[in-house]
């Protein structure tokens, strides 16, 4: 059964749904977005007995509004102790710290921030929601000036998101500190199958603008990146599935590699794919496969064969957070054609509303190695070039 809840499902997972028959929690969201006429609507009662049954063993959310559901519904489960492992990111680093014993972590509180011994923290160190979304909340600090800017912004930051998405999602009451993870990042899908086999779905290199940088705004995937990380990303997650017992379990992780070759996990997002159906979509356009079908009829992907097929190409998802530093309030339209002419060539832009979510869209765009330049731009872009302020 697949959850298909806000902000967005892209028509992509629709034609999937419709196409493939695949039985949908019937909620508000959902009656919205997807035709009646073409989707199996399940009601919550049959949901509910179905899963408890047995008769549905797997759950997709299309989104992490969806987890409130899946914690009030389904408590005779394991699928809500699971959830929270994962989401709470504190949770997540102690039930990991058996694989990585050696990673610092702290909870802490945003009204206590000037109660912490700065000079007992690593440097530099991450500071985020312990429940967080995309990059909101998240500051690096590498200097105790940069610590006195941040516990400030914080708080501001704080009133700006905290209703932005639900407690689920965002929780800005609880933050935790943990070292920073040098090396390189890299975010995949993947999904535990009914014998708790790990099947990786799709991979992508996040791309930063420096070392400061914690922004999203660039995602890669390519034959090369896969080729490259493929083995080495199915054997962690055998090592944390031996950690849950996780079967029939979709999950989207981010994780870095250090220089060594060490691998160390940032977070996993779990029963879902990349947010707002990026990741598993762009699956499908640079290798041309279905993620979200591969996961529910637990299918394996012949990578060999797949990648003998592809280019040497880049596929990417832009992400166009809001890095003007110009109030949404203060900014009246976004220029979405000027933007797609800087692309060699754009696959796919959704529009959303970023006085709402606090970006402008995304982007899905494939660029030949030639070109790469038009990626390094938007990396590097603060997007005024495209906003008109009020």
């Amino acid at each position: 059964m697949f959850i298909i809840d806000g902000p967005y499902v892209s028509e992509f997972l629709k034609e999937t749904i419709a196409k493939y028959k695949i039985p949908v929690l019937n909620n508000e969201f959902a009656r919205k977005h997807l035709k009646r006429e073409k989707t199996i609507f399940w009601e919550e009662d049959k949901a509910i007995q179905n899963i408890k049954s047995g008769e549905t063993k797997q759950i997709y959310t299309s989104s992490e509004n969806s987890l409130q559901w899946v914690a009030d519904y389904l408590p005779f489960s394991k699928l809500p102790k699971q959830v929270n492992l994962f989401k709470d990111k504190l949770k997540f680093r102690e039930l990991t710290s058996e694989i990585f014993p050696s990673i610092f972590y702290k909870e802490v509180f945003p009204e206590t921030l000037d109660e912490i011994s700065y000079d007992e923290l690593p440097k530099p160190f991450i500071i985020k929601p312990s429940v967080g979304f995309f990059s909101l909340g998240v500051f690096k600090v590498s200097n105790y000036e940069e610590w006195v800017h941040t516990k400030t912004q914080i708080l501001k930051e704080i009133e700006i998101i905290k209703d932005v998405y639900p407690d689920k999602v965002l929780d800005t009451t609880r933050f935790i500190i943990e070292e920073n993870i040098e090396g390189t990042e890299y975010a995949f899908d993947a999904c535990f199958n009914a014998d708790g086999e790990p099947v990786v779905l799709g991979i992508m290199k996040h791309l930063f603008l420096n070392s400061k940088d914690v922004s999203d705004r660039v995602y890669l995937t390519s034959k090369e990146i896969i080729k490259s990380n493929l083995n080495l990303f199915e054997d962690f997650l055998r090592k944390l599935g031996t950690l849950t017992d996780l079967r029939n379990f979709p999950l989207h992780v981010e994780l870095r590699i250090k220089d060594n070759g060490d691998l160390l996990p940032i977070e996993i997002n779990p029963l879902r794919f990349g947010g707002w159906c990026t990741s598993a979509d762009l699956t499908y356009h640079a290798y041309g496969f279905n993620p979200y079908l591969y996961c529910h009829e637990q299918k394996v992907p012949d990578w060999e064969k797949i990648l003998s097929e592809k280019n040497d190409n880049l596929n990417s998802i832009i992400v166009l957070n809001n890095s003007t530093g110009i109030g949404v309030e203060h900014i009246d339209s976004f220029d979405y054609d000027a933007l797609l002419a800087r692309f060699e060539n754009p696959l796919e832009l959704r529009k959303a509303d970023y006085k709402e979510y606090l970006i402008f869209g995304f982007l899905f765009a494939e660029t030949s190695k030639e070109l790469y330049s038009e990626l390094e731009f938007i990396l590097n872009s603060d997007l005024r070039e495209f906003t008109s302020p009020r």
